[in-house]
């Protein structure tokens, strides 16, 4: 009897390949999309879980000649994600709505529904590796780093970890695209996704404007002195380091240094001003071993950022940290990732606030 795979398919060219190299290795693979109730991205780049990706998912699925079912995860996407991503952001901070889409909804909803389906494993197109270690197991980047995903499933555990894989680990984004093309997949040269699921087009403001009994109120925006620049839209809208948007001139450029919601607050400084050293982060998670003393180790703290050497500090339920060198736009809200000198991911926690 075969043993029995089920892929996360999105629609995209990723979740597609992974699901074909799993059906030439010999496994029962069945395919499982998570439908939102979404609409259709009008950009080039199309969003995952929409109408469109999810029938993009079934042609694959009837190509490769597999079974596919859809799940109505919209409550979940709402109440799991949506709810704290308009908190986090009225509170001041910047959320990674990600990050938290994988540990409750893929790694949680979905996954439970594969091991009901007697699955060995759940499979999904990221793009990292899964390392046996011992009784446990390592999560480690991709063969292509300039694809990596690690950052977003820093937050798996080890029961979830072993139920998963990830077929894609070893392999670059232009090989993933040639053995689709090489499987006869029609979305081959499909555009990857860029976009945050439930927000089409990237413009969070819009959306949150959207959004009933969300109290969003103006304010002032000052320099460090305390002086008034001018006034803001509500801190929901805006991030720390942004430059853009402000709709003050001062003559040089200006970011935005520190968002204040106690006081609805905005501090406008210079780049230099934006860059910090220490921070303090909170509900921190380590994938294979808990660290209680301090310890070294690179840190990430945004998705695009280039991880840096910091010396990391447990305290009780938190962990301060500290980078060699100040980073630019430590933002609440954002995943610090913890990362060894063998790509491995340690752990990583949510920044609460800047020290310095």
């Amino acid at each position: 009897m075969k043993e029995r795979i089920v892929v996360a398919m999105s629609g995209g060219v990723d979740s597609a390949v992974a699901a074909a190299l799993l059906k030439k290795k010999g496994y029962e693979v069945i395919g499982l999309t998570m439908c939102f109730n979404l609409p259709d991205s009008k950009s080039k780049r199309p969003n995952c879980c929409s109408a469109q990706g999810i029938e993009d998912a079934r042609r694959v699925a009837y190509k490769l000649d597999i079974k596919h079912y859809v799940l109505n995860m919209q409550k979940d996407l709402s109440k799991i994600v949506i709810q704290d991503f308009c908190r986090e952001y009225l509170a001041g901070r910047t959320p990674n709505p990600c990050v938290r889409c994988n540990q409750y909804l893929k790694f949680g909803t979905l996954l439970e529904k594969a091991i009901s389906l007697d699955a060995r494993f759940l499979a999904t197109g990221h793009y990292c590796r899964i390392v046996k270690a011992g009784a446990g197991y390592k999560l480690k980047k991709a063969k292509d780093l300039k694809k990596d995903q690690s950052y977003f499933l820093y937050r798996l555990n080890q029961r979830q970890l072993g139920y998963t894989i990830f077929p894609l680990g070893g392999y670059t984004k232009d090989a993933v695209r040639k053995m689709a093309r090489k499987f006869g997949l029609t979305i081959a040269d499909k555009l990857a996704s860029q976009e945050i699921c439930f927000i089409p087009g990237m413009d969070y403001r819009k959306f949150l404007k959207e959004q009933k009994n969300l109290f969003i109120k103006p304010g002032l925006v000052i320099n460090k002195s305390g002086q008034v620049l001018g006034r803001h839209k509500g801190i929901a809208f805006y991030t720390i380091g942004q430059r853009e948007g402000l709709g003050i001139a001062m003559g040089h450029p200006v970011y935005i240094t520190k968002l204040d919601p106690e006081k609805n607050l905005i501090t406008l400084g210079s780049k230099e001003e934006a860059f910090f050293r220490e921070f303090l982060v909170k509900e921190p998670h380590f994938i294979l071993k808990i660290y209680k003393k301090k310890f070294a180790a690179r840190v990430k703290i945004r998705y695009n950022h280039k991880e840096a050497p910091a010396e990391l500090m447990p305290e009780g339920d938190k962990i301060r940290i500290r980078f060699k060198k100040p980073q630019f736009a430590i933002t609440a809200g954002q995943s610090a990732v913890f990362y060894d000198t063998s790509n491995q991911v340690l752990g990583g926690g949510i920044i609460e606030r800047v020290l310095n």
